[in-house]
Parts: structure tokens; sequence; C-alpha cells
């Protein structure tokens, strides 16, 4: 594995580009993007944390391990190749560190970077500029395990080791109602280009597992994503305001949505402006509380160009959420949902313009979100209690939504669709699409 040459950036960039390009007959140019991400490249240099005064004995704290190595790799940035950092077999005890450009976390099998529990070695950074404040709380936030900002050529990968967050301690500040600011992630690269995360499991974050914001040209493939269903706000891989992105061959279970793409919140996300563009999603199995697909609900930097398909979830809140409000603004368009398999879920699916808090009284509630060309297709659900709901705004009405060949059935009988403020169309719904889809002059273009 480690023997193969990577392919230059702007190459695995133009590659990624093609593959969420539309060929010229309307299929999808390439099946898989995880080619590169089969084959870490050949780095210029090997290390071992261990090297670096590391041990892995589950008890020592490696923080400064992790640092002395990673400030070794940033030295030789200008070498040849990068450099891998390669984590042997045991347990590694950790707080936060940041990663560097050109560089390959490797994680062995047997291997576990697991999180500290003492909270108050974790530092605390800035907001981000489209949330203007934390997720959770006013103020900054405190910084992810893995952090990375403006890098290039970073490869997170392994033999399926672990990278445990240890999130219990913050699942009970969260019920307790005593966290100070907004929870870490276990990894989050910031402005960051030509990322590849593959063959690692992801356990027990205390707030969101894998958060790409403001990134392009980002892989994640073969990964492996646990939490338990009652964790609070785990979610499995969150996309926010970056582009030409593919996720794929990866199982999630987490405590809230499986996979959510955003971009921004509120007046924050409208002033920075950066949406969420060019992605693939393909192949994703689970189970969680709440959404196995979702967009949103913070989409206020807008959302558009998705494909998603091949997904298989089961024991669900909601199949596939599209969630937003008044207030947002941004867009959510050409969105494709298709080959999507359920077996037990709250709702089906849920098109929704009435979800989410606010960061603070400074948002304008009339500046309201545009939700058009939403198609989900070659859907088959059981054990669904609700088949869906799809409510828009009375002022901005949800337009261009069609469903097709999407079949739910109950265990006895089924909730019907309930809709407001909708047009679009329904072809071979079961059970029967709502008037406002099915009546409207719309069906021609859910066909085409």
């Amino acid at each position: 594995m480690l023997t193969k040459a990577a392919p230059p950036l702007c190459l695995l960039a133009a590659a990624l580009l093609l593959l969420l390009l539309p060929s010229s007959d309307g299929a999808q140019a390439e099946e898989t993007c995880s080619g590169a991400a089969a084959a870490p490249p050949r780095r210029g240099a090997w290390m071992s944390v261990a090297s670096f005064g590391g041990r892995g004995d589950g008890q020592t704290l490696n923080t400064a391990a992790f640092a002395r190595a990673v400030a070794r790799i940033e030295r030789r940035r200008g070498a040849r190749g990068g450099s891998l950092l390669y984590v042997p077999p045991g347990v590694w005890l950790t707080g936060p560190f940041n990663l560097t450009s050109h560089m390959t976390l490797f994680l062995a099998r047997g291997a576990v970077i697991r999180a500290t529990q003492d909270t108050s070695s974790w530092p605390l950074i800035d907001p981000l500029p489209s949330y203007g404040r934390g997720r959770e709380l006013p103020g900054g936030r405190y910084m992810s395990l893995i952090h990375g900002n403006g890098l290039q050529d970073v490869f997170i990968t392994g033999e399926n080791g672990t990278i445990d967050g240890q999130g219990s301690v913050w699942w009970d500040m969260w019920k307790r109602r005593t966290l100070p600011f907004t929870r870490p992630h276990l990894l989050e690269l910031m402005y960051s280009t030509g990322v590849i995360v593959s063959n690692v499991v992801f356990q027990d974050s205390p707030f969101w597992n894998i958060h790409p914001v403001y990134c392009s040209n980002v892989v994640i493939t073969n990964v492996t994503v646990l939490a338990p269903h009652d964790s609070p706000n785990t979610d499995g891989i969150d996309l926010d305001s970056s582009n030409n992105v593919c996720i794929e061959d990866s199982y999630i279970s987490a405590g809230d949505d499986l996979i959510s793409i955003k971009s921004g919140w509120d007046e924050y996300g409208i002033a920075f402006g950066r949406p969420s563009s060019g992605i693939t999603i393909r192949r994703i199995t689970g189970s969680g509380s709440f959404a196995g697909f979702a967009i949103g609900s913070e989409t206020s930097g807008g959302v558009e160009n998705v494909l998603v398909e091949h997904l298989n979830f089961f024991n669900m809140g909601v199949g596939i959420h599209i969630k937003t409000n008044s207030g947002r603004g941004g867009f959510i368009r050409n969105i494709t949902v298709s080959e999507v398999t359920l077996n037990g879920a709250r709702y089906g699916l849920r098109i929704a313009g009435d979800v989410g808090g606010h960061p603070d009284t400074s948002y304008n509630p009339n500046v309201l979100p545009i939700v058009d060309s939403v198609t989900i297709k070659n859907v088959w659900g059981q054990n669904i209690r609700q088949a869906g709901l799809i409510r828009g705004i009375k002022n901005s009405v949800f337009s261009h939504i069609c469903l097709s060949n999407v079949k739910l059935y109950g265990r006895a009988s089924i909730g019907p669709w309930k809709c407001q403020a909708v047009s679009g169309g329904a072809l071979d719904v079961q059970p029967s699409a709502c008037a406002e889809l099915a009546s409207t002059s719309e069906t021609g273009f859910c066909t085409t």
C-alpha cells in the first residue's frame, strides 16, 4: 500500500471534477471516486509517533509527542513527497493536535488515538465566520481532537485503526447544561484542499464526527462512524460550505444525522456566502435516531448540485430530511436522491421550511430560502410510520419537487403524505402523493 505513488494534487482535483460532472449521455462519468484513496502516496519520509516520546499504553498523555512529530513534518514541507506519521498498535491518549500539509496520518491495525477526558486541556478557537458564534453556545468553541487549517494534500488513513473521542464526559455536560462552550468535533479541516479520509473508525465523538468546512477536493471513503443513538448531536459526516466532495462506501451509526450538508447560519452564512456544491454521496449504510441523509438546517450560503444514491438505512428517525427556516436565506437546488432502501423510520421523507433555531436576534425573518428542483426517486421502505411531510414557506413555495417510484409501507397502515406551500410532480408513489404534487401541471419535468 505504501509503495504506490500519489497522483499530483492538480490531477486529484481534476479527477474529482470529472466525477461530479455528468457525461454527455446524462450518466455519471464514474461509478467510484475512491481510486486515489485506495493508494496513499509514498511519502518522502516515514516516522512514528513513538520516536517523539509517545507511548501507546493508554495512560501516557501524548499531546506533546504528536505536536513534535507534526512540527518535524512541517519543517520538511519542502521535501519531495511529504511525510507519513505512523501510529503503531496501542492506545495513544492525547489532547487536540494539528495536522500540516503534505502529510499522511496512518493508523496501524490495532492503533487507537484516544481523546483525553480532561476537558480543561482542550484549547478554545474562534467561531466559524459563517456561524458567527459556537453552534451550541455564544463565544468560541473547543478545538477538534484532530484539526487542520489551510492545508493541502492531507491523508488520514490506515488499517482501520480507531479515533476514539471518549465523548461521554461531553455528552453528560450537555445533558446537565454545564457546557461553557460548544463541544469539539473528532476531525475538523478548514480551508483545506486535496483531502482523503479512508479506512479509519471514528468512535464516540463529543459532537460532530467529521467536519470538512470551507474545503474543496475531498474524498471520504471506507470509514466507519460509531456513537450511541442517544448521544447528543453526534452527526456522522457534516459537509459545510465545501465543494467537490465525494463520500462513499461507509457505515455510520450515530446519535444524530448520519450525513448532513450545511453552509452557514442565518446572517453570518449569508454574509460569508460560500455554498456547498458539487457533492456525490453513494453506497452508505447506517442507522440512527435522526436522518439518514440530510441537508440543513444551516444552509444560508446555499446547497446545490448534489447527487446521492444507493443508501441503505434502518431504524431511523427520518430517511431523507431536507430542512431550512425563515431567516436562513440561501438556496437548496438541483438535488437528486435515488436508490434508497429504508427499514424502519418515523418518516420516510421530510422537506420542511420551519426547522432549526437562530444564532441570535439579529437575523431577518423576512429573508427566505429558495428550495427548487429536488428529485427523490426509486425509494423503497418498510416499517414506515408516516410516508412524509413536504412543508414549504408561504411566501417561498418549494418548487419543482419530484417524487418518482417512491414506495413506502407500514406494518399495518401508514400515515399519508402531508404537504403545503409546495409544487411539483409525483409519479408512481405509494401511498398516494398529496394533492399539491399529484394534481399540479409540473409532472412533465419529473419524467426528464
